[in-house]
């Protein structure tokens, strides 16, 4: 198995937003707001090659939408994720495999990319299977007013259109060293894929951490649907992370990649930061 994380920008988002009911003169010591309260965050992606399966989790934010709704994000240093799996060292027709954890636009934006034409939107990896669950995709396809802004329906659709979706029934997973745990906190259905690599489990954690600065149970995003359920699946995620050693994957940090944890007087906090690269 060869695993690379792939690093495809930076975006900003509001810092209340990302830190919930945590005030800013705590969050902002960890993740400095510039002047309009606007927090630097990375956008990683997942690549995993295992025998005859290229397998990508997340695919960015992508380039498609229009410049009126970038704008609000302020990217920096962004390439396609086609772009970065080819800097990989691989062709974009070899990915196998496409895992969507959700559809929030910041995970699957790029997923798929405008035809030839520039008049129809396809699947950006044209020989991939793109998983999901039965119970987001209802979610995002008959999106809730909270997150309508979240699910576009251009990052969705194309895909059922294509006829490249299938989905992942609950508790099972289509890879052999890949298993998911569901979360239902930030949004419904949200798969947090967990990777057996040499002796390691090493967890994508996706929103449900977004940062290591979010290690704290109660550190929370404004975003999510549901906090408090949010609460108790970090609390008992973190728990177990801590007895089995695992090792964190941060998608959004945009400072640190991976940490492994330890239980403190304080509640679990991470006990070592470190690049992908020192596990890979």
């Amino acid at each position: 198995m060869k695993i690379q994380l792939l690093n495809t920008g930076f975006f900003k988002l509001d810092g209340g937003a990302m830190f919930g009911v945590v005030p800013k003169q705590i969050w902002n010591k960890l993740n400095p707001a510039d002047e309009n309260n606007l927090c630097t965050w990375a956008l990683r992606c997942l690549l995993v090659e295992d025998g005859n399966k290229l397998i990508l989790i997340d695919a960015g934010i992508g380039n498609k939408q229009k410049e009126n709704f970038l704008r609000h994000y302020h990217l920096r240093d962004t390439i396609s994720i086609d772009q970065a799996v080819a800097n990989a060292g691989y062709n974009p027709d070899e990915v196998t495999d496409v895992v969507l954890t959700h559809f929030h636009f910041d995970h699957c934006g790029g997923a798929l990319t405008y035809g030839t034409d520039e008049t129809k939107i396809v699947p950006t990896f044209k020989n991939a299977t793109y998983w999901t669950n039965d119970a987001h995709w209802l979610w995002a396809t008959e999106p809730n007013p909270r997150e309508k802004a979240s699910f576009l329906s251009e990052n969705i659709l194309p895909l059922q259109e294509a006829g490249q979706l299938s989905f992942i029934p609950f508790g099972e997973s289509p890879f052999e060293h890949i298993e998911f745990l569901w979360a239902y906190g930030h949004t419904e259905g949200m798969m947090i894929p967990h990777i057996q690599y040499k002796d390691k489990t090493l967890v994508f954690v996706s929103d449900l951490i977004p940062s290591v600065a979010h290690l704290p149970v109660h550190y929370v995003m404004g975003y999510d649907t549901k906090p408090l359920i949010t609460m108790e699946e970090k609390e008992n995620f973190l728990t177990q992370a801590v007895q089995e050693n695992y090792v964190l994957i941060f998608q959004h940090d945009p400072i640190y990649e991976c940490c492994t944890l330890t239980q403190t007087d304080k509640g679990v906090r991470s006990r070592e930061v470190f690049n992908f690269s020192e596990v890979a």
